[in-house]
């Protein structure tokens, strides 16, 4: 008999098939050959039931049902990729082994594991456990395979991420809900991270400036002129300030003190998957998630860079002859320039900046493989330019500089001046012109009250400490205290890897980060739920909270369940589960825990009074469901549905959300209003009788017209309980008026082009599956 591979995802499993069977034989779903079958799911076949499963009474949300804590949880078959699933358990009766060469993590650890236990798949196990997918690396795999039971802990620890997040996420969500009667979204990593940027914002608000007043003085001896800044208690007064930059003017003044001494700035760390997100995130502006999709492309698609969702920033020893054999590689193409000035001596196993075993646990840092890339979109060059370039500063020396501090007295005043003078560029020539010098102009942090300068230079910087300077310009500067910044994507990724601890020691944030908000492979999912929920918004690359995202977070900490909103507790339970991934804790005793905090979440909310009407803001007020039947009859039986709103409930990054439990026809009765109602009340001031029709509502018997709103088309007789909308974003695809008419008319759009999971194109239509609601879906067409 056979073995079957059973892969994540159709591109790896057709990539492992070219290495160990390339004469193998394609059958669409699977490809076999004389040894081997692989298949491959499409990520999570199979997801945690929906509270229905469980009770018919589930159904209706109803706060007095709650707590929903079942005895055994069970997992259903996504209906999208059901016939997926039934060709592995075909193809498993043909095999007397398996090999599991899912995502080598805890996620791809849990997606075998569900389809193991629904399938019942009683074959040996093997673990393919490897970190890039060259045909090396994959070789070398099948000649190294683990068995499975090495990683029992490790599914341990995904199963009960998954749970946790569907006990609380649930439960929290629809007691939160009923009480408030608005769809409130609430997760066990999510809530924290909103609280994080809530707290940020409250301190923003709360802020007030202070108008403060620098001096600063130049001085000159021979050919030499530097800048010095006033040392003293902060100046309030434009007078005092004035008065001490008159005193000084043209005046003589001496040096007191004059400091030298050579600093040496190495490189930075190794991207891990946080860093590079960061890093993107700052230069180029790209969120964490397109981030993420473009580095698991260049990963997946084209092979170019090891596996992107490691949170290790070193590498082990087996890694270095791989990095000198890619240094060798990039010896030919754009970088040819760069690796002949590299010096591979500096890549070693005694590099503890480089090579640091200790802190490599699933995976090591992101590298580039030994594959040339072929053609990449510019957002694929863009990333991985980010990754060659990190990687080449290794391979050189550090920058060096000459640090001088000089202290100049001018009568009774006092003048600190910083320079900083390059000796040698050392491993900054790999970066871009426009990177070096950002990094000239960039100061060193420093604190509110510190007022001194910090100049860098490239020329040669040299004063007589002996002999007197001149004082050649005096003036003040007006400054302000400046109010905390609002976070992007890049600083909230940094503030959830360290559990929102503001840690600049790095070696502190190492320390941390097993206990941050979520992992490097969720955060990213984390931040789109946000924002798919209508918690925050953004502005330029400004992450802001909205109003229901406010009052939700109100309403947690003022229902007495602060511990749901705080980053810390969701830091802790994140290291528990790292240590149960380690068999260093107990799966049933963090599960316990578990259950006992979402009873007392449900305790606390029935105690609390209901929010007002017009406390969620304009964007939530269309979306109260009508009243509370609207959130109690909400079936929790259409995650799949929801798509475009989030992630089902057991998948990467897991909390679930409201809009993903609510079926599509009670999402559309209770938000339908949010359409027109966006339409009638939104910034034009329009009333809905002033607003165009765009065709009749197709709804039987409504006689309505179609409006468009904000965020979506939906019926002017909405207070009549129509419940008919379309949403302007679905499977992808803007939801054009044309296509909106098409749809109203015959039922249908014309031809589009759509992209699977697997990268190929498909041709379909959107179709109009309910009349009543507005539903949609997609159907191919050959």
């Amino acid at each position: 008999m056979k073995t079957l591979i059973i892969a994540e995802k159709p591109d790896m499993g057709r990539t492992i098939a070219a290495v160990m069977e390339p004469r193998a034989k394609n059958n669409r779903t699977y490809l076999e050959g004389e040894k081997y079958i692989v298949t491959w799911a499409i990520g999570h076949l199979l997801g945690l039931a929906e509270p229905d499963a469980y009770d018919d009474k589930y159904k209706r949300w109803n706060i007095k049902d709650l707590p929903i804590i079942p005895e055994q949880f069970k997992i259903v078959p996504n209906p999208k990729t059901k016939d997926q699933l039934k060709m592995i358990g075909e193809l498993a009766k043909r095999c007397n082994a398996i090999v599991n060469a899912c995502d080598a993590g805890r996620e791809g650890q849990y997606i075998f594991a569900l389809i193991q236990q629904q399938l019942k798949l009683h074959q040996p196990v093997k673990r393919l456990w490897i970190s890039d997918l060259t045909a090396e690396s994959i070789a070398t795999g099948f000649e190294r395979l683990r068995d499975a039971s090495e990683f029992e802990f490790l599914t341990q620890a995904a199963r009960a991420r998954s749970e946790a997040d569907w006990l609380i996420g649930m439960n929290a969500s629809r007691a939160f809900t009923t009480r408030h009667n608005t769809l409130l979204s609430v997760g066990r990593v999510q809530t924290p991270v909103l609280a994080l940027i809530h707290d940020r914002e409250k301190e923003i608000e709360a802020f007030q400036s202070q108008t403060f007043y620098d001096v600063w003085a130049e001085f000159k001896q021979d050919q030499i002129k530097y800048k010095g800044a006033w040392q003293g208690d902060r100046l309030t007064k434009p007078e005092e300030a004035e008065s001490i930059a008159a005193a000084v003017r043209g005046k003589t003044g001496k040096i007191i003190k004059y400091d030298t001494k050579q600093t040496k700035e190495y490189p930075f760390k190794l991207y891990d998957l946080t860093l590079l997100q960061r890093e993107a995130n700052a230069k180029y502006g790209y969120s964490a998630k397109k981030t993420l999709d473009v580095a698991q492309a260049l990963y997946e698609r084209h092979k170019v860079i090891s596996y992107p969702r490691t949170n290790s920033n070193y590498v082990t020893e087996q890694n270095i002859d791989g990095m000198h054999k890619a240094l060798r590689m990039l010896g030919t193409g754009p970088y040819a320039d760069l690796v002949q000035q590299a010096n591979p001596n500096l890549v070693h196993k005694q590099n503890k900046s480089v090579c640091n075993p200790s802190r490599v646990e699933d995976h090591h840092a992101i590298l580039p493989t030994l594959k040339r890339p072929g053609t990449l979109s510019k957002e694929e060059q863009n990333v991985y330019d980010l990754v060659i370039r990190r990687f080449l500063s290794h391979f050189f020396p550090p920058a060096e500089y000459k640090m001088h501090t000089v202290m100049t007295q001018v009568d009774k005043h006092l003048f600190k001046t910083n320079i900083k003078e390059l000796l040698s560029l050392g491993w900054k020539v790999v970066l871009s012109k426009a990177d070096q010098d950002k990094g000239k102009k960039s100061k060193s942090p420093k604190k509110e009250d510190e007022e001194e300068t910090d100049e860098w230079t490239d020329k040669k910087f040299e004063i007589d400490a002996g002999r007197p300077v001149d004082c050649v310009r005096a003036e003040m500067k007006e400054k302000a205290t400046q109010p905390p910044k609002s976070y992007t994507e890049g600083t909230l990724l940094k503030a959830m890897e360290s559990a929102g601890k503001q840690m600049e020691n790095e070696e502190l944030r190492e320390v941390m980060k097993d206990a941050g908000l979520g992992t490097p492979a969720t955060r990213a999912a984390t931040i789109e739920r946000l924002k798919k929920v209508g918690y925050i918004e953004m502005k330029g690359k400004k992450i802001l909270i909205t109003e229901k995202g406010k009052m939700a977070i109100d309403l947690i900490r003022h229902a007495g369940v602060d511990l749901l909103a705080s980053p810390e507790m969701t830091g802790q339970w994140e290291r528990r589960l790292h240590q149960i991934s380690k068999g260093e804790a107990a799966q049933e005793k963090f599960m316990d825990n578990v259950k006992r905090f979402t009873l007392s979440i449900i305790d606390k909310v029935r105690q609390q009074p209901p929010a007002p009407a017009n406390a969620f803001g304009e964007e939530a007020r269309g979306k109260r469901a009508a009243g509370k039947e609207g959130a109690r009859n909400a079936r929790a039986s259409g995650g799949t549905a929801a798509k475009g709103v989030g992630r089902a409930t057991s998948g990467r990054g897991g909390s679930a959300t409201l809009e993903q439990a609510a079926a599509p026809a009670s999402r559309a009765a209770g938000t339908a209003g949010s359409a027109a109602r966006s339409s009638s009340e939104g910034a034009s001031g329009f009333s809905v009788s002033q607003r165009q029709a765009l065709g009749s509502c197709p709804r039987s018997n409504c006689g309505g017209s179609i409006i468009e709103g904000r965020k979506g088309y939906g019926c002017s007789h909405y207070k009549q309980g129509c419940g008919f909308v379309v949403w302007k974003e679905y499977a992808g695809k803007q939801i054009t008026g044309t296509m909106l008419k098409s749809l109203l008319t015959k039922g249908q759009t014309q031809l589009l082009s759509f992209k699977r999971k697997d990268g190929s194109t498909v041709k379909a239509r959107i179709v109009l599956n309910e009349p009543g609601t507005g539903q949609l879906s997609v159907r191919e067409e050959s």
